[in-house]
């Protein structure tokens, strides 16, 4: 299905490889996330959130990547060539000049443990990676 030429079904798949590569990702850095995070998972399960409030990151996550499929699919279009190597040229470029430096920004203002900016810069890598190779597989 293409709506303003983009292929809805590219960015649905697109969002949800992503949306499992997360949970693949951070699974095993749990504890050395944690740690950046300067948290214990002690803290974390004493903040208590159940049933909605817990779900809701989940669920704004994958909005966000709904959001960030549709934009990377338009972009990859109205540069030409559709392919999986421009996918991923674009996924990698989109990271680099918005994601790695607004987070980096945000992450030294905040007073972050850079181990904080490099796993979370790394999974933010992998989900446009993803996109943009599936995007670009996908082609129109």
């Amino acid at each position: 299905m293409i709506l303003y030429g983009v292929n809805v079904v590219a960015v649905v798949v697109a969002a949800i490889a992503a949306w499992f590569f997360g949970a693949a990702y951070y699974t095993p850095l749990g504890k050395i996330w944690l740690k950046a995070q300067g948290k214990t998972a002690a803290q974390v399960k004493r903040a208590g959130k159940s049933g909605l409030a817990k779900a809701t990151p989940f669920i704004l996550s994958f909005i966000a990547e709904l959001v960030m499929a549709s934009i990377l699919a338009a972009l990859i279009i109205r540069a030409g060539a559709v392919t999986i190597k421009s996918g991923l040229a674009w996924g990698a470029l989109m990271w680099f000049g918005f994601m790695l430096t607004t987070m980096t920004t945000n992450y030294a203002f905040a007073d972050r443990k850079p181990m904080l900016t490099l796993i979370d810069a790394g999974h933010w890598l992998g989900v446009m990676l993803i996109m943009g190779a599936i995007i670009g597989a996908f082609g129109f």
